[in-house]
């Protein structure tokens, strides 16, 4: 019976992850893919367009990059927090543990 389940459930998992690609876009007979893409007609600023041109052309590389931004911010913001920790006395640098 647990194999049965098992694979019951093994299918309608991979079912489900492969649903999105056979999804298409409504319309007449001609039918494609659904295709999202930014509308950069009227961004002016130059890291806007960037990052919308590499969300139309290139995935795996926008991803990278909001990897690198991600753990810029998360360093900056540890390090502006211990500073600001160090100028109110808090110094977590030498913690002394006491347990009874």
């Amino acid at each position: 019976m647990k194999t049965i389940f098992r694979k019951l459930l093994l299918f309608l998992t991979a079912a489900y992850a492969f649903v999105p690609d056979v999804v298409l876009a409504a319309g007449g007979e001609k039918v494609g893919l659904l295709v999202v893409v930014a509308d950069t007609r009227r961004v002016a600023w130059a890291p806007t367009l960037y990052i919308l041109d590499l969300y139309n052309t290139n995935p795996f590389m926008l991803g990278l990059w909001c990897v690198i931004i991600t753990a810029a911010l998360g360093c900056s913001l540890g390090l502006i927090t211990d500073f600001f920790m160090k100028r109110t006395g808090i110094d977590l640098s030498s913690r002394k543990l006491v347990e009874h």
